[in-house]
């Protein structure tokens, strides 16, 4: 479940090509407009990216804004049900307008408007029902009025009652609102700012002061590029660093960040492997345009390429090999251990992985392969993938669906192997 303030994200895209006559600004000449589930909606959109069902709870304006959320939302599979309508509220709209990929400026049509206590009171009496088959509860607060003090402590009251983990991002510098949630995951700024402490203080002291005021299991602090820290209770510290990569935009990464973090918590990993992962899903999402939606495909890809080692696959793990080539052309190059590593081999994959740009997946055909074998074939540039331990070619090539499948005869030519169409 997502429960927070729900917003519109319109882009209103075009090209400047010249400066207007009545005023030293550039004129946009729109192209297209397109128009996303923004603020907590966000959130849910990169859940569903990741896999996830989600529950939307939150509230719209009785007004066109409003019924384009909910219909956005809907359409990328986000139920809906949770999704209160407040008369005299204006759903939030964010335009960014932008010009050949630059942002140009962003106009933001808003009202701040505390959530009706008749709707308050209609969620809380639904969360029994809302939360049956909830595994974790993200809190997504951007400060437009849905996240009240009285919601949310039955929230978290429910959700204690359930042994249901609730992960809260907060909002302004009053965090006792955020009680015994369990985690609370401010930026650095937000978490000096809650504690009322100078920015030249330890940040050990501002995030015990922090976790004095919430109560949280786990304070997570979002650090920008010096990574993410925890603080226990206990006293602990963890710290994970972010690996060094080009930022196109950080907007959204919060988002991502929070989406990721639920998913790997439902899932039942640590709170210490759910930051790693998050951690490297904010990664991905910076380096595109705007609100990104981090797919598990991405997630795959980016955690594959950290290591050579992680290129080769069994048959146990061949799920997260799915999701790496999920969306992308590859081919499968069939090859065996006791071919050795001759020059025919070496010629094989180069003209395989030359033939056309896409991935390539070398499937070893031996049951128990050369552990050299591997290694050396793994350390190929143009081998990006590696399958061991098989039960067989073509029940891999059901499983991944490849663009085109190649073996190396005893000749050293290459035999296309095709197999029945049902395949596909």
């Amino acid at each position: 479940m997502v429960i927070g303030d729900l917003m519109l994200d319109t882009y209103t895209i075009g090209k400047a090509r010249r400066i207007s006559p009545e005023a030293p600004v550039p004129v946009l000449h729109v192209q297209s407009e397109e128009h996303r589930p923004g603020g907590a909606g966000n959130v849910a959109l990169n859940l569903i990216s990741m896999g996830s069902n989600v529950l939307m709870v939150g509230r719209v304006g009785a007004d066109d804004h409003g019924a384009t959320l909910i219909n956005s939302l809907k359409t990328e599979g986000v139920q809906t049900h949770g999704i209160w309508t407040q008369t005299d509220c204006q759903t939030p709209v964010k335009n960014r307008v932008i010009a050949d990929n630059q942002q140009m400026v962003r106009v933001d049509y808003e009202t701040i408007s505390p959530l009706h206590e008749a709707i308050e009171q209609q969620i809380i009496e639904a969360l029994p029902d809302l939360l049956q088959t909830i595994k974790v509860v993200a809190i997504s607060d951007y400060g437009k009025g849905m996240i009240t003090k009285t919601l949310l402590a039955a929230v978290i009251e429910e959700c204690r009652k359930r042994s249901i983990p609730v992960i809260a991002d907060p909002k302004g510098i009053d965090f006792s609102k955020y009680q015994y949630a369990t985690i609370v995951k401010p930026n650095l700024g937000e978490v000096y700012a809650a504690a009322n402490m100078p920015l030249d203080a330890p940040l050990e002291s501002a995030a015990q002061k922090v976790l004095e005021i919430t109560q949280a299991d786990v304070l997570m602090v979002t650090r920008s590029e010096e990574g993410i820290s925890l603080f226990y209770q206990s006293g602990k510290r963890e710290d994970f660093s972010v690996r060094a990569r080009e930022v196109t935009d950080v907007t959204g990464a919060g988002d991502t960040v929070l989406a990721m973090l639920t998913v790997a918590l439902a899932n039942q990993l640590s709170i210490s492997e759910a930051t790693r992962l998050s951690n490297v899903a904010a990664g991905v999402a910076i380096s595109h345009f705007g609100c990104a939606r981090v797919t598990l495909s991405e997630l795959a890809r980016d955690l594959l390429s950290e290591d050579i080692g992680n290129k080769v696959f069994d048959e146990e793990h061949l799920f997260a090999l799915q999701e790496a080539l999920k969306g992308r052309e590859f081919a499968i190059l069939s090859l065996s251990s006791k071919q050795g590593i001759a020059m025919e081999v070496f010629e094989s994959i180069r003209k395989v992985a030359e033939k056309k740009p896409w991935d390539l997946v070398v499937y070893i055909e031996d049951q128990d392969p050369n552990p050299v074998f591997v290694d050396v074939i793994a350390s190929l540039h143009d081998v990006d993938y590696i399958i061991v331990k098989s039960v067989g070619l073509d029940h891999v090539s059901r499983l991944v669906k490849p663009t085109n499948i190649f073996s190396l005869s005893d000749t050293g030519l290459f035999n296309n192997v095709i197999f029945p169409k049902e395949i596909y």
